[in-house]
């Protein structure tokens, strides 16, 4: 027993010594600078509404008579899709006509008074009371007649009324009614149909108040439904409504998208998932934004590219930085010139090169010992540093 301790106490202490023979391998880590597309996004969520969505009523009392159109019918501006019964619309217009006819011949029986007592009056044959009666008669019927007729105006219009026709082009998405229903017109218009044009849509998304002041009217947004999973759907912001919501201590913002929807697949109340390009800029020179940020390491080896210069000695303007392009095996700064950045890639807009290598960082790592296997390593030696340790 105490052999076989001193042994794997032994192969222990081999192992311990071959680790500490090795040398850490140092490694530069490169990017090439090279066009791409950088974005930036903020994402929400938001419900999808018709840009135009008319309620569709009527403004008279009756019966509802006949129905034109239905659920999912397709209707153009001024067609006819109800009616309601027409009898005692009709009986009123017929009993307003005959109100005008009366009052008329009333007006004209009281003018042609007032002409004979106007003659006589100038004569001196009647009295002052007497034409002033008459005058009085006269503008009476003249009222009675201008209400006749402002009465028959009013009894034709809601003659009319009782034909209902669509306001817009569009499809029906509601209808409130059915043929023998009574609707009552009140103070509020009684609805009929809800009529939306499908062909323009808008998703109003509610943003965080972390990322509205990103958010802009004009940028492209792209957005996904449950109902089409595996479809991207484009549009633009049109509206950032300044009116905040609070729910649950969390502050959101309404950002109207329009969304064009010539396929009718966007239906009104389908929830959207938002994405927002505040920052999209396309086919320009990208490098990641660490190169920024290294800084050359002295070293001895051979294998990595030595620094030629300082960055201490060079003048950096506005939206200048450096950064350390590798050529020929040479770390050379460079000062560039910088445009938008995401926070992992900016934008070069000048001082480098399509296609230039530029050193983002080291990297240490230990060589692999290639004499051990991982079945027949001791369990009391030590882990070689830089080995990641099973978990």
């Amino acid at each position: 027993m105490t052999k076989s301790i001193i042994h794997v106490f032994a192969a222990s202490s081999l192992l311990i010594l071959a680790a500490c023979d090795k040398k850490p391998v140092t490694t530069l880590d490169t990017a090439k600078a090279e066009p791409g597309e950088l974005t930036e996004t903020v994402t929400a969520t938001g419900t999808i509404e018709s840009v135009t969505q008319v309620d569709v009523g009527t403004q008279v009392t009756g019966i509802i008579d006949k129905l034109y159109a239905d659920y999912n019918s397709v209707v153009t501006k001024g067609q006819l899709i109800a009616e309601i019964e027409k009898t005692l619309l009709e009986s009123d217009l017929k009993s307003a006509e005959a109100n005008v006819e009366s009052a008329r011949l009333t007006y004209e029986y009281n003018l042609t008074n007032y002409n004979r007592d106007k003659a006589l009056h100038d004569k001196k044959l009647i009295s002052d009371y007497e034409f002033q009666t008459t005058t009085k008669d006269l503008e009476v019927s003249k009222t009675a007649y201008d209400k006749a007729k402002a009465d028959k105006v009013r009894a034709a219009k809601n003659l009319n009324y009782a034909e209902i026709y669509s306001p817009i082009d569009g499809i029906v998405i509601s209808r409130e009614v059915e043929v023998g229903q009574t609707v009552v017109s009140n103070m509020n218009v009684a609805n009929l149909y809800t009529i939306a044009d499908l062909d323009n849509m808008q998703v109003i998304g509610n943003v965080d108040e972390a990322d509205i002041g990103q958010v802009k009217v004009g940028q492209s947004v792209t957005f996904s439904v449950d109902a089409y999973s595996d479809e991207l759907f484009e549009g633009h912001v049109t509206q950032v409504r300044l009116n905040p919501t609070t729910e649950s201590n969390v502050v959101t913002y309404e950002v109207v998208v329009a969304a064009p929807n010539p396929e009718h697949k966007l239906i009104p109340g389908l929830t959207a998932n938002l994405t927002i390009y505040v920052l999209r800029e396309e086919n320009v020179l990208l490098l990641p934004t660490k190169a920024f940020t290294f800084e050359p390491m002295p070293t001895d080896d051979d294998k990595l590219p030595q620094p030629q210069g300082s960055a201490d000695n060079l003048t950096l303007g506005k939206d200048q930085k450096c950064v350390w392009v590798v050529n020929n095996g040479k770390l050379i700064p460079t000062v560039v010139t910088t445009g938008a950045s995401n926070g992992i890639k900016t934008r070069i807009t000048g001082g480098l090169a399509a296609g230039a290598t530029v050193a983002l960082d080291y990297t240490t790592t230990m060589p692999a010992d290639n004499n051990s296997q991982q079945g027949e390593q001791s369990p009391f030696a030590p882990q070689p540093p830089g080995r990641n340790k099973k978990k």
